[in-house]
């Protein structure tokens, strides 16, 4: 049959694909949808020449992480279009705070804190590979820049704790830095949330925030081309529900949540190993809302219809509290929304009277309610007039979420909860996270470090611990492109 078999196409399966066969292996994709791309899928909903992502849409670790760096995105026709202003976070009165790409132009705007963000992120930027590698690691090896953990650890114990907003004067800066640390999807604030600011905070004054032109499926459709170029196969709406399916492989790896590993090999797990998966926390709900508008975004304040990424929470008190009481279980009726117009970014995605809008809402796990009018009334408090603006709209629940991938248990669309043991000890506390007990078995989902995001890093690490372990490869192999 092969090698090795990946069962799950998202961003890490295609990851763990890739590395694989550039290792020389012969490799078989199974995925139970009908198209290949997890969370890397662009689809028309609403209208046949207007293209809407599916799930992510902005993606500031493709254009950082160690396994895109070294795939060469660009090299391969992807190209990730990077804003001005990475994001924005409006406030009442028609007023925004404004990251800019560019750090003294967001220190400059941000008044008597600009020279408190410079102190902050200045550090971070100069030292942003480090940073990004540090964080976007196993955590179980040295970090290749010993700098970057020492500058981490202090912002990450202040601005991850009560003491970060009584470092700042004002109301812009950290309502800036709590919608970036809300991305964390939990309880605010928290060491995890810090950690996340940090990480992306930095990367909004570095390498930016970036669309693929034409849509996530860009992505998708690079791993797809290299790993078939290597002779890796795929056979998408092939599902698998027993790891005895796939015994002609000498290694299986799983980009599937831990009930799909659960449900896959549950009868070769020990009861040990079994019992601690179980005991896995998952966080809130992501419930989505897909916009057709007739025209750009009627901000109050003009300024924010230039960012890439919008962050609607209010003021770092109300959505400290919001992100909190959501964690806990409350609905919000002022829920943390995040929201995409990718035509700001990428014109070519709009037609005259046509564009797409993306907006994700923090709800409860499992929250079963259409959240369409929910995002549209919060739109609608920083851009009045959204709503006339609206053609069609499809919305998908937190619970809806999860039946459409049942990897984001409850809507939890990072794979569990990002704690701070969670983001270490993920899925159980092991030294090779990726390596199951089950000889030939290997998770490489983001229920393991690093976490959630499409940097592919997951999936790359649990390869590199499936050549080592099961075919005695050490040797890490190239991912640049091949002329």
């Amino acid at each position: 049959m092969g090698d090795a078999a990946i069962v799950g196409s998202g961003p890490n399966g295609l990851a763990a694909a890739v590395t694989l066969a550039r290792a020389g292996l012969r490799v078989a994709v199974y995925e139970a949808a009908a198209d290949i791309g997890g969370g890397l899928r662009t689809q028309p909903l609403f209208d046949p020449e207007i293209t809407h992502d599916i799930c992510s849409a902005v993606h500031p670790m493709a254009a950082a992480s160690r396994f895109f760096r070294e795939f060469g995105l660009a090299a391969r026709g992807v190209e990730l279009l990077t804003p001005a202003v990475s994001y924005a976070h409006p406030l009442d009165g028609g007023r925004a705070a404004l990251a800019h790409r560019d750090l003294g132009t967001t220190c400059a705007g941000l008044g008597p804190d600009g020279e408190r963000w410079r102190r902050l992120m200045g550090p971070l930027v100069r030292h942003g590979e480090g940073v990004v590698d540090f964080l976007l690691s196993g955590q179980r090896a040295l970090p290749r820049d010993p700098v970057a953990p020492l500058l981490l650890a202090p912002r990450i114990l202040v601005h991850g704790t009560r003491l970060g907003a009584a470092r700042f004067a004002g109301e812009a800066a950290p309502a800036l830095l709590t919608g970036v640390a809300a991305h964390a999807v939990g309880e605010l604030p928290s060491l995890a949330g810090g950690a996340v600011a940090a990480l992306l905070g930095q990367l909004a004054h570095g390498p930016g925030w970036p669309l693929p032109r034409g849509g996530s499926g860009r992505i998708a459709e690079a791993m797809v081309d290299d790993i078939t170029a290597h002779g890796g196969t795929f056979h998408p709406g092939r599902a698998i529900g027993d790891l005895r399916e796939l015994g002609g492989y000498r290694a299986v790896l799983l980009d599937t949540g831990v009930p799909g590993l659960l449900d896959i090999a549950g009868r070769a797990l020990p009861d040990r190993y079994a019992r601690a998966l179980r005991r896995f926390r998952y966080g809130p709900a992501a419930a989505k809302a897909d916009f057709l508008v007739s025209e750009p975004i009627p901000w109050a304040d003009p300024a924010v219809g230039r960012a890439g990424t919008v962050h609607l929470g209010g003021t770092h008190a109300e959505l400290a509290r919001e992100e909190t009481r959501t964690a806990r279980g409350v609905r919000s009726r002022a829920p943390f929304v995040l929201l995409v117009d990718p035509a700001v970014t990428d014109p070519g995605r709009a037609r005259p009277g046509r564009r797409p809008v993306w907006a994700y809402a923090h709800v409860p796990n499992g929250d079963d309610t259409d959240p369409v009018e929910l995002i549209r009334s919060r739109v609608e408090t920083y851009a009045p007039g959204f709503g006339d603006t609206v053609l069609a709209a499809r919305g998908m629940s937190g619970r809806g979420l999860e039946a459409y991938d049942a990897n984001d248990v409850g809507g939890d669309i990072g794979s569990g909860a990002m704690t701070v043991w969670q983001g270490v000890a993920r899925p159980v506390a092991r030294l090779d996270p990726y390596r199951t007990p089950v000889p030939g078995l290997f998770l490489c989902s983001s229920a393991t470090p690093p976490g959630p995001g499409v940097h592919g890093m997951c999936g790359y690490l649990a390869a590199l611990s499936a050549l080592r372990h099961r075919f005695g490869i050490r040797e890490v192999p190239s991912l640049a492109p091949v002329a």
